[in-house]
């Protein structure tokens, strides 16, 4: 028969908790520990279903369907074959069904299984790597920041069996738990978090979702974050901000080079005072460095003291020195 666990949860009077599983009979008590007993019951209530025997379970009715089925593939031999030998590719796996339950063994293939007429149907599976785009979803961030997310999803079936027989749709419930998945992680964080480790959002999607699909016999390889938009007013105020900052960085460092280059002239003034003919050297030097670049005009600087004879008109001085 089906070997199926099942969960029988109850309360004492006494108000502790109890877990029993039918196979075993066996009780686990847990006292008033509910963090334990909520553990045991999300352990234990997602069960699998397993391959049976059919030969004990098949009743009466059930035999005599296998016994009419077999001759008639006997009396059709050979074209019975046609219909009864089926082929998976390397990739897949069949899971076939006697009477409406598994057959012992699992899924069938790669290559040729053979599929009892009337009885027996099969379900292809495919156990390829998929991927599917993530619907950009309106996120409301942990600092109240609208923001739209896409994502990519990479996942393939681990448990042929597992996948047609505990969900309906395994394709189209991880479509949807993707979706749950990312708004929920993404409502924990904040919107500065959200732009900056990403790899650390995508670690926990990926994580998170593995977890939940894998008693449905699929496995999450790995989840990727697109896009992150955000509204055209947080831009906007985003980039003013980067941009006052950077003007900001940008005065200090002027200041900075300010400072460093009045420290170098002072250094220079007196280096140059403490010699009288350096001045002089300094001055052919630029003269030599005007010349080099063929310039049409060149500026002398005279002193100022050179010039205060041009400039004030000579006058002359009395015997007893005072000037008339």
């Amino acid at each position: 028969m089906m070997s199926e666990e099942s969960l029988n949860v109850g309360r004492e009077k006494t108000g502790g908790h109890r877990v029993r599983i039918s196979d075993s009979g066996d009780d686990l008590d847990f006292g008033n520990n509910s963090v334990a007993f909520a553990a045991a019951v999300k352990r234990k209530a997602s069960y699998h279903y397993q391959a049976e025997d059919t030969k004990p379970g098949l009743g009466c009715c059930g035999w005599t369907l296998t016994v009419m089925s077999w001759m008639l593939v006997g009396l059709t031999f050979p074209f019975s074959m046609c219909v009864c030998l089926k082929v998976v590719q390397e990739y897949e796996r069949a899971v076939i069904f006697r009477l409406g339950r598994l057959l012992s063994g699992g899924s069938s293939g790669p290559g040729i299984f053979f599929v009892l007429p009337c009885i027996e149907s099969y379900t292809k599976v495919d156990l390829r790597t998929v991927s599917f785009d993530v619907p950009p979803q309106e996120v409301l961030t942990k600092d109240s920041v609208t923001v739209s997310v896409d994502a990519v999803v990479y996942y393939r079936v681990s448990n042929a069996t597992v996948s047609v027989a505990n969900v309906e749709n395994a394709h189209h419930s991880t479509r949807l738990l993707a979706q749950t998945t990312l708004r929920n992680v993404l409502g924990t964080r904040n919107l500065s978090e959200i732009l900056s480790e990403r790899e650390s959002i995508s670690s926990s999607m990926q994580e998170t979702l593995d977890d939940a699909t894998e008693h449905w016999g699929i496995m999450v390889e790995r989840v990727e974050i697109k896009d992150v938009r955000l509204p055209i007013q947080l831009q906007r105020a985003m980039a003013a901000e980067a941009e006052a900052t950077r003007e900001a960085k940008a005065k200090v460092i002027a200041a900075e080079g300010e400072n460093k280059a009045a420290h170098a002239l002072k250094e220079a003034s007196d280096t140059i005072n403490e010699s009288s003919s350096a001045l002089q050297l300094r001055y052919l030097q630029t003269l030599s460095t005007i010349s080099a670049e063929k310039n049409s005009t060149i500026i002398f600087p005279l002193p100022i003291e050179f010039l205060t004879n041009l400039i004030k008109p000579n006058r002359s001085r009395s015997p007893d020195g005072r000037e008339v």
